[in-house]
């Protein structure tokens, strides 16, 4: 797979697990080059914690520096359901409400209730969404 169609995260290795490595990554030096980092939730300066499956777990140790890498696109389908839709959403229950003539404060709760069942709903499809964002690890 090419560079450019990667995200691609230096990590270090927090335990290993039967098919399992979890990495942690600090947000701030990963996504200097990313062009998603002001509207990604892994641009917040804080540490990370991923768990990649892998069959060869075990090349790993604990405290060991490894590079993480996910296909861009899962990137950009993650910015997508956690910040575009939700947007969408919002915006469109909140002229919706209006139309039909609700006042505005009410207006703005329903709308606002509408988005936090959208994130409900995306919360219950997690395991299906995290099957698409799929993390390869290689050691440095």
């Amino acid at each position: 797979m090419k560079q450019a169609e990667q995200i691609e995260h230096k990590g270090r290795v927090l335990s290993i697990g039967k098919g399992v490595v979890r990495v942690a990554i600090e947000v701030n030096e990963a996504c200097g080059s990313c062009a998603s980092r002001k509207a990604c939730a892994m641009g917040q300066g804080t540490t990370r914690e991923i768990v990649v499956y892998t069959d060869n777990a075990e090349q790993y140790s604990v405290g060991e520096v490894v590079n993480v890498m996910a296909r861009q696109s899962a990137g950009v389908m993650a910015v997508v359901l956690c910040y575009v839709v939700p947007l969408v959403v919002l915006v469109v229950a909140l002229a919706l409400a209006v139309v039909v003539g609700i006042s505005d404060g009410v207006a703005a709760i329903i709308s606002l209730g509408i988005t936090a069942v959208y994130y409900c709903v995306l919360g219950l499809f997690h395991k299906r969404i995290s099957k698409r964002v799929v993390f390869t690890i290689n050691k440095i």
